[in-house]
């Protein structure tokens, strides 16, 4: 594409020097380049580049050759997401400049899955524009210009289209390339798509310093906010993420449920921030074998084994394994076959707690040994309270990442959420001293090199006890040894245990985005009889993360990019169907439809 075709149309670099973020969304997978180039030469730039492409999957089977004598091209080359679908997040010069690609069977289809503020569009004309335009109208932000280009004659539909969806089109068209700004006489969509959360200062307050609340500061440090994060422990990382590792890994289902979509997006998103943290020289203590998952039966395992050949994932995702071919991997005998993730593996939580502080500590501010019992709005900031009824902390921005008091502080509706206690074991020396990998199942195990293992976890619902028990150690052993059956025949010493407690919803999906207003959705309950969760009267400036359940390392970096993006209006790092399904709203939403809550 040429830069007369690409940049004249949306009259750039001029437009993004207005703004703080400019947001290009291209369907043609052509302008990341051109775009990331002429930012970088121009001094006046905006201050972050957000590109948002949109392709199938065979899009990404050919990389930007390394050989190009763009260097941007290399790093482009570098950061290539695996081949498999859904939303991937490159990010390039400091963060300042992300390509959002999102890739599926059907590109149109999935365009219309986002969630986003448009500056400009770049598109390939297509005979049948009407359902394209719809999704350019939902995202268009003031005044965005759309410039679709066709290698013959532009079918007149696209110009019908386009002025039928609130847009105008402009004397620069041609023959073959169509030029059109948004600029709506009539009302074109339900929903304003986002906008930065309206606040004069950049401050926020995350209540919880553990995965989730270590990975929100972070986000929000990096786009240039100042973050108080409160803590009633001592040191971050005190609770569940306290342990002495833990395992990280999506999940492959017969069907790409949401749950898998989910867990993908961010076990892919998590590698990338945690690579970052390891380039600038942090040691997260992460293990390099991946990790073996082993099914609950031989039935399981055919099964995945067939979705897996169907789904078309790459072998540097996930790989088949038979039962002789997982035992090799492990390095000790397993029960059955499964199937290997060759990024999955083990990492301490505690440290990647402290290497995100660490990587934002010039605009993080710790309170620790500080326990927050009450918030409160005034309508503009946000107050965190203490037990005497002193003020901790006031910012225009709270993010509750505080597990179980999240629900408390905010009184949720239906108390969602329960407390799973959990008890690890560390195995001095066993038949697993040869175990090569973390392995996952019925139960975990996890080598610790000269530490031994670490092995777990029970799961005792609504169980507050915090002592040791000898029961679970032989829980944990006996669940372990139903994947390594040696385990059952070796002598073995426990050096340790430990007590945590996980945060989890009835439907085991977490709790992250903005926070409804309950009160306003009570006085307004027959009118949201049958509201979808972009309907919602919103908390301005509330935000959760937590109800992480075991999946705190998967989830918490993609949390915290999704809040950080909400608070700050920038393309959401996942579909708007998978947010909704993790929308702390979700079961208010439901009463709501269900006519369980009656109008205040």
């Amino acid at each position: 594409m040429t830069e007369s075709l690409l940049f004249t149309p949306h009259d750039l670099p001029a437009r993004w020097r207005r703004t703080r973020v400019f947001t290009f969304v291209d369907t043609t997978f052509s302008a990341f380049l051109p775009l990331w180039q002429r930012w970088r030469d121009d001094e006046a730039r905006c201050d972050r580049l957000h590109v948002v492409a949109v392709a199938t999957l065979n899009a990404l089977n050919d990389p930007p050759s390394t050989d190009d004598a763009s260097p941007l091209a290399a790093e482009l080359a570098r950061a290539w997401p695996m081949r498999v679908p859904g939303v991937h997040r490159l990010e390039f010069d400091e963060g300042r400049v992300v390509l959002t690609l999102a890739i599926g069977d059907d590109a149109e289809a999935l365009l219309s899955k986002l969630w986003l503020r448009a500056d400009a569009f770049q598109l390939h004309a297509t005979d049948d524009p009407r359902k394209l335009c719809k999704s350019l109208a939902r995202f268009a932000g003031d005044g965005a210009t759309v410039c679709a280009n066709a290698s013959g004659p532009l079918p007149m539909p696209l110009r019908r289209a386009l002025e039928s969806s609130g847009f105008e089109c402009l004397p620069a068209a041609t023959d073959t390339r169509l030029v059109a700004r948004f600029a709506p006489r009539w009302r074109v969509r339900r929903h304003e798509p986002p906008l930065p959360c309206a606040t004069s200062t950049r401050e926020a307050i995350v209540i919880g310093a553990g995965l989730a609340g270590c990975a929100v500061s972070s986000r929000l440090a990096d786009r240039g906010w100042r973050v108080t994060l409160i803590d009633r422990h001592a040191l971050p990382a005190r609770d569940a993420s306290g342990n002495p590792a833990g395992v990280f890994h999506p999940i492959v289902w017969r069907d790409d449920s949401v749950a898998a979509r989910l867990t993908r997006a961010g076990f892919l998103y998590a590698l990338r921030r945690w690579q970052a943290l390891e380039d600038a020289h942090h040691d997260l203590r992460r293990s390099d074998a991946g990790l073996l998952q082993i099914a609950d039966t031989p039935e399981d395992a055919d099964a995945l084994a067939a979705a897996i050949a169907r789904f078309a994932y790459p072998s540097e995702y996930v790989q088949p394994m038979t039962r002789a071919d997982a035992s090799h991997m492990a390095g000790v005998d397993v029960a059955r076959g499964g199937w290997f993730f060759p990024r999955g593996g083990a990492i301490s939580p505690a440290a990647v707690c402290a290497a995100q502080l660490a990587d934002g500590a010039a605009r993080i501010t710790p309170r620790m040994n500080t326990e927050v019992t009450r918030i409160a709005h005034d309508g503009r900031i946000w107050t965190a309270f203490d037990s005497n009824g002193g003020e901790i902390a006031r910012a225009p921005v709270m993010v509750l990442a505080n597990a179980h008091d999240a629900a408390r502080l905010t009184g949720l509706y239906g108390t969602p959420t329960r407390s799973v206690r959990g008890q690890l074991t560390v195995l001095e020396s066993s038949a697993l001293d040869a175990l090569r990998a973390p392995v996952v199942g019925e139960g975990y195990a996890v080598p610790l090199g000269a530490d031994g293992a670490l092995i777990g976890a029970t799961y005792d619902i609504d169980d507050p006890g915090r002592d040791i028990r000898e029961a679970g150690h032989r829980e944990n052993i006996g669940r372990v040894a139903g994947m390594l059956p040696e385990l059952a025949h070796s002598p073995m010493h426990i050096r340790a245990g430990r007590v945590a407690f996980r945060c989890v919803t009835s439907d085991r999906m977490p709790m992250i985005g903005q926070f409804a207003d309950e009160s306003a959705a009570r006085r307004d309950a027959r009118q949201l009889a049958g509201a979808w969760p972009l309907d919602l009267p919103r908390m301005s400036g509330l935000y959760g993360a937590f109800a992480f359940g075991s999946r705190g390392l998967v989830w918490a970096t993609l949390a915290a990019e999704l809040i950080a993006s909400q608070i700050e209006g920038e393309p959401w790092v996942i579909e708007r169907e998978l947010a909704d399904a993790i929308d702390p709203a979700r079961f208010l939403l439901k009463a709501l439809r269900h006519g369980e809550i009656d109008a205040a």
